[in-house]
């Protein structure tokens, strides 16, 4: 794991008192699922080529509070909440909607943050600027991942109910679906407004957002059921929130950071 100066020390002083009352796991190793295709979330920096993001710098934090030592390894989305509920991996992370019908397959931890589902379409596009248009128009197609949050959405909120309609076109990422967005082979994806705005602001006015919020969603990391990890690291997520340490991931990737850039 990339090591980074503690973004609570760094920023906010109280929190190594905050801290000092936290489990220590004594250095136990935590394998993490990840997927990297959720800017800022979590993404590969097309410069660097490192998997960075909000998501990366959170749990440095968190290991470096509860005192574990983190291994990295991507796995594709389809994957990940059956695997971590094998307890192939001990946790997963990868803008992780939190949802009851999940709860039945594997633990979550508490919300560590809360986003809205928006619509990306190309930058110009002319023919809709809502979800009403959009369905309106038996000639456009919408990308998206199955088992996801926006395959749900769109399948439910915008189009028949039909999760068969061919209006949806499946991709294996969303990055794919981003691609096939650009190129005019689909015409409307949905993301959480996290990665959506992370789209966007890398797109050099390629994609636009549009429309109302369709929603809002918590993120949560997922464990195995009964995990014994889930307690510590609620605690340290509880922790983060009350010293500011959220807040100021949120303000260095939402607001500074620029994809690409």
């Amino acid at each position: 794991m990339k090591t980074v100066m503690s973004l609570a020390a760094a920023l906010v002083m109280a929190a190594p008192a905050m801290a000092a009352d936290l489990p220590d796991l004594g250095g136990k190793e935590v394998v993490i699922a990840t997927e990297n295709a959720y800017p800022p979330l979590q993404f590969v920096d097309p410069k660097s080529g490192d998997a960075i993001g909000w998501e990366y710098d959170a749990v440095a934090e968190i290991a470096q509070r509860i005192n574990i030592t983190v291994v990295y390894e991507n796995t594709s989305w389809d994957a990940m909440i059956p695997a971590v509920s094998e307890a192939q991996y001990d946790m997963g992370m990868t803008g992780i909607t939190i949802r009851e019908d999940r709860m039945e397959k594997v633990d979550f931890s508490q919300k560590y943050l809360t986003s809205q589902m928006r619509m990306i379409v190309a930058g110009d596009e002319d023919r809709f600027d809502d979800a009403e248009g959009f369905a309106a128009n038996a000639d456009l197609l919408a990308a998206a991942q199955p088992g996801t949050t926006p395959f749900y959405v769109t399948v439910y909120d915008i189009l028949d109910g039909d999760e068969a309609n061919p209006r949806i076109k499946l991709f294996e990422t969303f990055g794919a679906a981003i691609q096939a967005l650009r190129t005019g082979d689909v015409d409307l994806a949905l993301s959480d407004s996290t990665a959506a705005n992370g789209y966007v602001a890398a797109s050099n006015g390629g994609l636009k957002i549009i429309g109302e919020p369709l929603g809002t969603e918590d993120f949560g990391f997922i464990f195995p059921k009964g995990s014994d990890l889930v307690a510590p690291i609620n605690a340290a997520i509880a922790s983060m929130e009350a010293d500011g340490t959220l807040e100021a991931l949120n303000t260095k990737w939402f607001l500074e950071y620029k994809l690409g850039q």
